[in-house]
């Protein structure tokens, strides 16, 4: 099989693709035809060594990937071959197979193309997990979303809508912030122009924001978490502006806020009950249609290093993916 692989920490220009054996099959896995990958902020941070999980070389990045199963252990049971099927793992998404245990691995739902299931999981699975395990957010409260026309950010304003919250969306680009309105955001904030904490008085009438969801971190933490309401949550996502902030405890402690951390991948080995619930419910809103995933770029194989690249320089709008 061909994939895409890692063989030194660096640039993605130094990323390869290779042929190489397809993996074993082992009991109680699966083995799945990869039609597409979804492309992540971590790969782009595990290919230079950078993440906080570091695979030994060679090795493909990627967590998340959409397929048919071509071949299934004689254990594994309610997966049959050909089902058309998306997952997660730790790396290894950027090949034409994967072999994953069964437990893993979710049925796409019907009418998903292989594009959008490839961008489904962490995306909505991260935002869902956040704001309705983590945060809590309920209807009427206000919802601030960051880096809001992002893979996951998109994803967070299109949730926090279905779930009755106000949303406000703050992003780079006006070109950005129409998409996240177009995604149910009730008003936008332009932070390259615009003083964050100044709008977010004015929006909020100098109440502050229930919940925050921040997957960018850097300068803009420091202005968003100075807006927390009173006993408000600010969420930690990720840090794609490059800077891990550090927080001023006094702002925690005035306001009774919460800051509150969302690693979506530790629960799949910590509580994954916490997943397939999310999934269920999940499934049940891309079925109403209230979820639309939106896929910004398909890239082939081949070209993986433009497609980080697209994340790199913070051009993507939704979701990036690369087609076997």
């Amino acid at each position: 099989m061909r994939a895409v692989l890692c063989s030194s920490f660096g640039p993605p220009e130094n990323l390869s693709v290779a042929d190489i054996p397809s993996p074993p099959l082992s009991e109680g896995q699966v083995r799945i035809a990869v039609r597409a990958c979804g492309v992540n902020f971590p790969d782009v941070l595990m290919i230079q060594g950078l993440y906080q999980f570091k695979p030994a070389f060679p090795f493909s990045p990627g967590l998340e990937v959409a397929g048919e199963i071509i071949e299934a252990a004689a254990d594994v049971e309610g997966l049959a071959v050909g089902a058309r099927v998306m997952a997660t793992m730790m790396y290894g998404g950027f090949a034409e197979e994967v072999v994953l245990p069964a437990a893993t691995v979710l049925p796409m739902p019907d009418g998903m193309s292989f594009e959008q299931g490839a961008g489904f999981c962490l995306a909505y699975g991260t935002s869902h997990v956040a704001l309705t395990h983590r945060a809590q957010l309920q209807a009427n409260e206000t919802l601030l979303v960051l880096g809001a026309a992002g893979g996951v950010g998109l994803t967070a304003v299109e949730l926090g809508k279905a779930m009755g919250a106000r949303v406000i969306a703050a992003a780079s680009s006006a070109e950005k912030l129409e998409l996240a309105h177009s995604y149910g955001a009730d008003d936008t904030i332009l932070y390259t122009s615009e003083n964050l904490r100044d709008r977010l008085n004015a929006l909020t009438d100098g109440r502050g924001v229930d919940v925050t969801f921040d997957p960018v971190g850097g300068d803009i933490f420091d202005q968003a978490v100075r807006r927390i309401a009173w006993e408000g949550r600010y969420l930690v996502i990720g840090f794609a502006s490059g800077r891990i902030p550090s927080l001023p405890l006094n702002i925690a402690l005035l306001k009774n806020a919460s800051i509150v951390g969302l690693f979506w991948g530790a629960y799949l080995q910590n509580n994954p009950g916490v997943i397939r619930d999310s999934f269920r419910k999940l499934a049940a809103l891309y079925a109403a249609g209230a979820l639309k995933p939106h896929v910004h770029q398909v890239f082939p194989l081949d070209e993986a290093a433009s497609a980080l690249r697209e994340l790199m320089h913070r051009r993507a709008m939704g979701k990036v993916v690369l087609q076997t």
